[in-house]
């Protein structure tokens, strides 16, 4: 250890407690649960413009036929599921090209249970014609899903084209995503190579052949319904699963909101607990130590098990005062050579940090920094004398400071004193200080008066400036 200078009516009325609170504590695990809602919705955001007649894959073969071909059996084959509600909306089908409708995008099949005929049916319908207004009609698509709880709301864009209205499909995307409008989209190009410009609106998936349509279009369903959990080991020094109870937060590597925020656990065989995820998006674990440990664009393999390992191999910082036993005393901490203040700690607790240098800065009168190492499962305890007090007398109201005298003679100011006051007291550590006052209607700097004087532990000593 490092430092620094329990047939009767009690028995009745027990069970009854434990009855009672057995039951709250049941509640409260079962209404407090995380969990990946069981209902989703899945808005196909189809594109209908000019350029899906385009030839595709085999000779005499266009596009949009390949398209609406592949993405009707997709429909078709999701009837039985009864926890899906499908919608589409169809952008630049309206208008032909030469009218340039960047608002040519509309809601053709709404979301309703089993409306899956009528969305076959309005795919087979469409006759491509116009532009590509991908961002208005995202933008628009934030309207389609109904308001309530309890579903997670997709979108997959199939596009062959990129943005021709001039709209900023990825400022778009993330700021309705920020909203929780919908969670991350899929956007899957048609012969399409713009990963560059979709991905940062989504979770962007090249489809060169219809092969590729078919295969990529059915992955994007499957991951939707795709059961994928998480177990967090938080490594020691020794990189063994020791460290627990600690916030551990998943939050959307693109948005930057949590999603799912964990009190660590680990059973009586010392595991970590397996929790669900939605695995649509993607995830930086922010482990909320002291100061927080980010695991940033965590990979999660869908429909899996995944083990995540993170270091955060930890210490205790104890501060204490002779002669105090509550936490009055505060303390402010940063890592070392940084300015960042990272916690505020009282005296008398023990308080974990990851390991590391840090400045602890006592705040007291003066006050006191000290460097500490925190090595992993040591306590490192900072003591401080018992203060004094002293009582200040200088006759009339003025203005002064207060100075620290080093042991070579030197000084360093501490504080300015209180201009309204002639009596006031403080409490300070022990040490060797001047005071320099002049009285407000002192005709002068030279009446400025000063005294320098000793403060031991526990002392008490009145100061009166100009005696």
């Amino acid at each position: 250890m490092n430092k620094f200078y329990f047939y009767t009516p009690l028995r009745g009325w027990l069970l009854c407690t434990l009855v009672i609170a057995g039951c709250y504590s049941s509640i409260a695990q079962t209404k407090l649960q995380q969990r990946v809602p069981e209902k989703t919705r899945i808005l196909f955001l189809f594109d209908g413009s000019g350029s899906m007649l385009e030839p595709w894959g085999k000779p005499n073969q266009i596009k949009i036929n390949i398209a609406k071909s592949i993405l009707t059996q997709i429909v078709d084959s999701l009837k039985q599921n009864d926890k899906l509600e499908l919608a589409l909306r169809i952008y630049g089908h309206r208008s032909p090209r030469e009218a340039n409708n960047c608002k040519d995008t509309w809601l053709e099949v709404p979301f309703k249970p089993k409306n899956h005929k009528l969305i076959i049916d309005k795919i087979n319908e469409i006759k491509p014609k116009g532009v590509t207004p991908i961002t208005y009609s995202l933008e628009q698509a934030a309207k389609d899903f109904p308001a309530g709880v309890g579903y997670r709301n997709i979108v997959i864009l199939i596009t062959d084209g990129i943005e021709s209205c001039g709209g900023d499909l990825c400022a778009t995307s993330r700021e309705l995503q920020k909203k929780g409008v919908f969670l991350r989209p899929y956007i899957i190009g048609l012969g399409l190579r713009a990963e560059k410009t979709l991905d940062c609106a989504g979770k962007y998936i090249s489809a060169e052949t219809p092969r590729e349509f078919h295969e990529e279009l059915n992955k994007a369903i499957q991951a939707t319904f795709s059961k994928t959990t998480v177990s967090v080991e938080l490594l020691d020094a020794r990189n063994q699963s020791t460290e627990s109870n600690v916030n551990v937060s998943f939050v959307n590597s693109l948005t930057g909101i949590s999603m799912y925020d964990f009190v660590h656990y680990r059973d009586t065989q010392g595991r970590p607990d397996s929790v669900q995820i939605d695995p649509v998006v993607d995830y930086d674990f922010v482990v909320n130590t002291i100061p927080p440990v980010v695991k940033r664009n965590v990979t999660i393999e869908i429909g899996k098990h995944n083990v995540v390992r993170i270091p955060v191999p930890q210490g205790n910082l104890i501060v204490q005062q002779e002669g105090r036993k509550d936490n009055s005393l505060e303390v402010i901490v940063r890592e070392k050579d940084k300015t960042d203040i990272i916690h505020t700690q009282r005296s008398n607790e023990t308080v974990r940090y990851i390991t590391g240098k840090y400045e602890v800065e006592t705040l007291t009168l003066p006050r006191r920094k000290f460097s500490v190492d925190i090595q992993a499962n040591k306590n490192q305890n900072i003591y401080l004398p018992s203060p004094g007090i002293v009582n200040f007398n200088t006759i009339s109201t003025g203005f002064g400071s207060l100075y620290e005298v080093n042991v070579d003679g030197t000084q360093q100011w501490i504080t300015n004193l209180d201009n309204r006051k002639s009596n006031f007291t403080l409490t300070m550590l022990p040490g060797r200080y001047k005071i320099v006052f002049r009285v407000r209607n002192a005709a002068g700097s030279k009446f400025t008066g000063f005294k320098v004087f000793d403060l031991a532990s526990g002392e008490t000593k009145t100061i009166n400036v100009f005696n």
